[in-house]
């Protein structure tokens, strides 16, 4: 079945005036951002560059606010025109903030302080402070100073608003130390933390001796992720882990007397020593091998994605299930591209089960399905497909030879050639429910954009904007590319702004 149309926005908002919804909190929410849907995908709202701005640092975005010189200074864009919310006081290169999370308060939940329902920022400073800043006013609620023994330079959810995990640099021995034949035996360092109220659940050392030579390790959802240059990984329940091998509970504020010093837990100097010391092999929930680590879980029921280890199988995805590691059927999923970028796949944010799969020149959005007739194993099949905009430009060069022969060559160009359109950003806005594609196409020296808005469920086009700023693109050296738009999960926020006049409204 196809979507059914809905009843003007006229006659919704009356609806709402009038009270017909419901007995249900979420209807009036869900109510009001169908309204804004509407209206953002009509055909008369225009979009319109309201405000530019120029950084040499990097631009982050969270929740309608924009942060400039590494999370110093906050600036609105909610309101009708960017307003600084905030700039917090200079500060020395040591004591700049490394990365951020946005922290918004659990529903249902009572918390000690009044100023705890308010979202927060959690920083991590280059000298291994833990700060909570308030994201109305810059100030520091809380701060942990974490440790004088390694450096922490990243942070991540384990578990989405609930805990975090914050990782060190890896120790890489020195080049004396290796020509002397001293080997570093810790690897890495992950902090975990229950926020607000803090509370620490423990510190974890990756060390060689266990898990041999790690390039990199990670905490999501509980599950210590463990990777190797050879493509391997493998996943260790954290919270056996802590129960096995934690040789001390901390707890922040308090005193501790740890390897012949006394001090107070999160305070400097003494910081918070590392309690959690694996002695042991800890056993092994899951192992697979995969092209340069590409390990993703999701669906209904868990399957997995990875590309077979070997560099000539690039770009070719093998979806199957995690409980028994069985292939679903039509799961190799090989878009067959030439291109200079390869294509990237992933699970649908939405929850939905889906996944999707996008290439310069397509995005497809494929389904989990059970086999008729066999609920125990699963099929890939397409829910829906978008196609880039091109104009079928392979040629067939004819070439006359000195006998007159007419030869022909076939002359086929990539699938991300710079005068074609491609596809570049592709983001699910939940709170829409929308798809948003950013489209590019080269025209002379500059490259042209627009942003489309394509329905999440049916895959149809709702509205294109064409982007009137060129689409600069900057190659760095470590290989990344800074993109001259900023784009993510709140589009209307961000970077454009919608007019609507009032007649627009019917």
């Amino acid at each position: 079945m196809g979507p059914t149309r809905k009843s003007n926005v006229c006659r919704r908002l009356s609806r709402r005036a009038l009270g017909f919804f419901a007995r249900d909190a979420g209807v009036v929410q869900r109510t009001n951002l169908g309204i804004l849907r509407e209206l953002v995908c009509q055909e008369s709202t225009k979009f319109k560059n309201v405000w530019t701005t120029h950084s040499k640092s990097p631009i982050a975005y969270e929740r309608g606010r924009i942060y400039f010189d590494n999370y110093r200074c906050c600036v609105s864009s909610v309101a009708s025109e960017p307003k600084k919310l905030y700039e917090m006081p200079k500060c020395s290169k040591s004591e700049k903030i490394e990365d951020a999370l946005l922290w918004e308060c659990p529903v249902g939940e009572v918390l000690p302080d009044p100023s705890d329902y308010k979202s927060s920022l959690i920083a991590l400073t280059a000298h291994n402070w833990l700060l909570r800043i308030s994201t109305t006013t810059g100030k520091i609620l809380e701060k942990i100073y974490l440790a004088s023994y390694c450096k922490f330079r990243y942070l991540s959810w384990d578990t989405p608003q609930e805990v975090i995990a914050v990782k060190s640099a890896q120790n890489k021995s020195s080049a004396v130390a290796r020509q002397a034949g001293i080997q570093q035996p810790i690897l890495l360092y992950l902090a975990v933390f229950q926020v607000l109220p803090f509370s620490l659940i423990g510190i974890l050392e990756i060390n060689k001796r266990i898990f041999g030579n790690v390039t990199d390790a990670t905490l999501s959802h509980g599950i210590l992720i463990v990777m190797y240059s050879s493509g391997l990984v493998r996943l260790y329940s954290f919270q056996a882990i802590t129960e096995q091998f934690m040789q001390q509970k901390l707890d922040l504020g308090c005193a501790c007397r740890w390897g012949g010093t006394t001090g107070t837990v999160g305070e400097a100097p003494f910081g918070i020593p590392c309690n959690i010391k694996i002695t042991d092999s800890p056993p092994l929930l899951f192992e697979v091998s995969s092209l340069e680590n590409a390990f993703q879980i999701g669906g209904h029921p868990w399957h997995y994605i990875i590309t077979p280890n070997k560099k000539k199988q690039k770009g070719v995805f093998h979806i199957c299930a995690l409980k028994d590691n069985s292939l679903a059927k039509n799961g190799i999923q090989e878009m067959e591209c030439c291109s200079l970028e390869s294509d990237w796949i992933y699970f649908h944010p939405d929850a939905s089960g889906r996944i999707i799969h996008v290439g310069p020149n397509q995005i497809k959005v494929l389904k989990l399905n059970e086999i008729e007739n066999n609920s125990s194993q699963h099929q890939i099949s397409e829910d829906f497909v978008i196609l880039a905009n091109r104009e079928n430009k392979n040629e067939n060069l004819v070439t006359v030879t000195a006998s007159g022969r007419v030869v022909k060559k076939s002359f086929n160009l990539l699938d991300d050639d710079p005068e074609q359109e491609t596809f570049k950003i592709v983001d699910y806005e939940d709170e829409l429910d929308l798809l948003s594609v950013v489209a590019v196409t080269q025209i002379d020296a500059e490259g042209k954009a627009h942003l489309d808005f394509h329905c999440n469920e049916y895959g149809t086009l709702l509205k294109s904007i064409p982007l009137v700023e060129s689409w600069d693109v900057v190659s760095r050296n470590d290989g990344t590319q800074n993109y001259s738009f900023l784009y993510g999960c709140h589009l209307l926020e961000k970077v454009l702004r919608f007019t609507c006049p009032d007649s627009s409204m019917l």
